[in-house]
């Protein structure tokens, strides 16, 4: 068995990996860039090692430094984790040149899956069914027209669903393909596309197979991946709640003769679509060379450490169970935390992390890649922690996993809790009746949250807390009531989270006020804080007509206080003042960058005239693309930015100024 194994990626895989290295007794080493060089994993590991700055190309993807890195610490052996290096070829057989265990399948069957094209080849030789379509594509249109619309385009180089299309009619194919090439190129370096047939009303099942450098190969289940945006994966459970055991037996077997068929050996996953209506008909997709993120809801209902058995396999260890011994225990359900802000079309977000909470209790599992001061920026993916509930049946994981993420806070930055809420919640989400498309078609009813009005109450009573004087002696003309002759005693703040405004109200100390939310009716209402450890306020005790309800609580350093409660995080500021915006902020047409990132296309110049929805540029942040458009009619003003230039969260993009104000 090795004695020390390198970790070659961050967050909370990184965390995760270095968990079972630990209980294993190996030593563990984490590398950083320059942006992570405080973050968890650098601190839960045995030894950290920088790697350079926090460009990616430089720091984790650099096969030289990383492999320099496992040879200065006397590292046996490279765990890659999920992304970054993890399947590719070159870095697997730069470890085995330095002498180093890599721990992951054979070069020759990360090549072999690593290209979509050559994938389908191999796999459709050994029996397994692939989806019909076309691979080598040289004139798209005649393609299509033989495949038949719709037509899904994916990159032949890589996957995560960066750079796939899909294409409905003829119309959009050209323009479909221009950005699926430019996405690939950028993701992987590769713009080569294949075509496939889009299955009507498809859900994404994954097999996760397990096998031994002796000859061995066995499956442990199925995962259901269904739930996805963008072709982006959400909501991942063990098992699926479509397939039968003859089904599951079925698509198992055919994904142990995918991972035979190009001489697999360690943890992957074999991913196929599947007719939502007929089970019975489904396609290889891809095989994924590497552990999955959803891979603890195996874990979960199969009592088998996949990462242990990774290193035990690379060991050289032959697997001790067979098929016959795998056994499925229950119901588990994962829901991928993201920094990205539903209501604002899944944007990235960033900042620090000023305080959290971790939901715990019995078969709940949290893996997390962040802790308070955690910085999340624009460098890295955006995703924050995976939280896991397990049940002895499905429902009962559903509502373990929905009192999870209630209980989950992450104070400073937005994230897409309230939204997994939401959706674990949904009717059809319970009923188990799922496709790839049903979060595209429900988007609406799912981030139409707004804000509940019993924040304003806490926020404005928070507000009056800071003003109320404290100690033994009270000056009452100190006391924050906004006493005054011939009127009633009232103090107003005009609060403001996001997009929502409210003035408030209130009448009274925090220990017993009446409080006005805008045009609605007053209510009694009292709160108290809660100190930490160390003497801040952590906490916010309200009480609200008849409801008591505990909020977690920080302060950020420009004076906004979020508070979080069943899920939900909102930061709120305050306005000195009542004075109306001048009109020509209302009526011009501002651009903001909705997320950090990078312009990467200027479709407009200064001058031009526009209609509302025309593009203006494309940013892009973590590899996927987002078109800003004209927000009215007019004429570009102003913009300032340039291809290639690096934006912040809601950065001045252009000024789009209304025609009557240029006329």
């Amino acid at each position: 068995m090795f004695d020390t194994v390198l970790v070659a990626n961050r967050g909370e895989i990184a965390v995760r990996v270095i968990a079972t290295l630990r209980r294993m007794g190996i030593r563990s080493v984490a590398v950083y860039s320059d942006a992570d060089a405080d973050v968890r994993h650098t601190r839960e590991a045995d030894v950290a090692v920088r790697i350079g700055p926090a460009e990616a190309t430089r720091s984790y993807l650099s096969v030289p430094d990383v492999v320099k890195a496992a040879v200065d610490t006397g590292a046996q052996a490279v765990h890659p984790g999920y992304g970054f290096l993890a399947e590719n070829a070159d870095f697997a057989a730069a470890c085995a040149d330095a002498g180093i265990v890599f721990i992951g399948p054979p070069t020759s069957a990360i090549d072999a899956m690593g290209d979509k094209i050559r994938a389908k080849a191999t796999v459709s030789a050994a029996g397994v069914p692939v989806v019909p379509g076309k691979s080598e594509v040289v004139d798209y249109a005649a393609a299509a027209e033989e495949v038949g619309y719709p037509v899904l385009l994916k990159p032949s180089a890589g996957g995560g669903g960066k750079g796939m299309r899909l294409v409905t009619e003829p119309g959009e194919l050209a323009a479909a393909v221009e950005a699926a090439q430019r996405e690939a190129r950028g993701a992987f370096g590769d713009d080569r596309l294949l075509m496939e047939r889009f299955v009507d009303t498809p859900r994404h099942i994954e097999i996760q197979v397990l096998a031994d450098a002796h000859g061995t190969v066995l499956h442990l289940g199925e995962r259901e991946c269904s739930l996805q945006r963008r072709h982006q994966k959400i909501i991942e459970e063990a098992p699926s709640p479509l397939l039968d055991v003859d089904a599951r037996a079925r698509m198992g077997a055919s994904a142990v003769e995918a991972a035979r068929s190009v001489g697999y050996v360690g943890a992957g996953t074999v991913e196929f679509i599947v007719s939502a209506t007929d089970p019975d008909e489904f396609f290889f997709m891809e095989m994924n060379t590497r552990l999955q993120v959803e891979h603890p809801v195996t874990e979960a209902i199969t009592g088998v450490d996949l990462v242990e058995w990774q290193v035990r396999i690379a060991a050289g260890e032959p697997l001790t169970l067979g098929q016959d011994d795998v056994r499925f225990d229950g119901h588990a359900v994962e829901a991928r935390v993201y920094a990205e802000d539903p209501a604002r079309g899944f944007v990235p977000t960033g900042g620090t992390v000023l305080g959290l909470v971790e939901a715990s209790g019995p078969h709940v599992r949290v893996d997390s890649g962040v802790a308070e001061g955690t910085r999340v920026g624009s460098d890295y993916d955006p995703m924050l922690a995976k939280v896991i509930a397990w049940g002895p049946e499905r429902g009962s994981a559903l509502h373990r996993l929905d009192r999870a993420l209630a209980d989950t806070a992450v104070l400073g930055l937005q994230t897409n809790v309230e939204f997994l809420r939401r959706l674990v919640s949904d009717e059809d989400v319970r009923s188990g009746d799922l496709d790839t498309g049903m979060v595209e078609r429900k988007l609406d009813e799912l981030t139409d949250a707004g804000v509940a009005e019993g924040f304003f109450v806490a926020a404005a009573l928070d507000r009056l807390l800071a003003l109320e004087p404290t100690g033994p002696v009270v000056d009452p003309w100190e006391v924050p009531s906004g006493w005054r002759m011939g009127a009633a005693a009232g103090v107003e703040f005009l609060l403001r989270t996001g997009d929502t405004e409210r003035l408030v109200r209130v009448e009274g100390p925090a220990s017993g006020a009446r409080v006005t939310v805008g045009d609605a009716e007053p209510v009694e209402a009292s709160a108290r804080r809660v100190l930490g450890p160390a003497g801040a306020a952590t906490g916010l005790d309200v009480h609200c007509g008849s409801e008591y309800q505990r909020y977690v609580r920080a302060e950020a350093p420009d004076g906004a206080v979020w508070l979080s409660r069943d899920g939900v995080g909102l930061a709120f500021g305050e306005r000195p003042n009542l004075l109306a915006a001048r009109a020509d902020d209302v009526d011009a047409g501002p651009v903001t960058s909705p997320m950090p990132g990078t312009v990467l296309v200027v479709k407009a110049a200064q001058g031009d005239e526009v209609t509302a929805g025309t593009p203006l540029l494309v940013v892009e942040a973590m590899k996927m693309e987002h078109t800003i458009t004209a927000p009215v009619d007019g004429v570009v003003a102003e913009l300032p930015v340039r291809a290639g230039q690096q934006v912040a969260l809601d950065e001045k993009l252009a000024l789009v100024t209304p025609q009557e104000q240029t006329s």
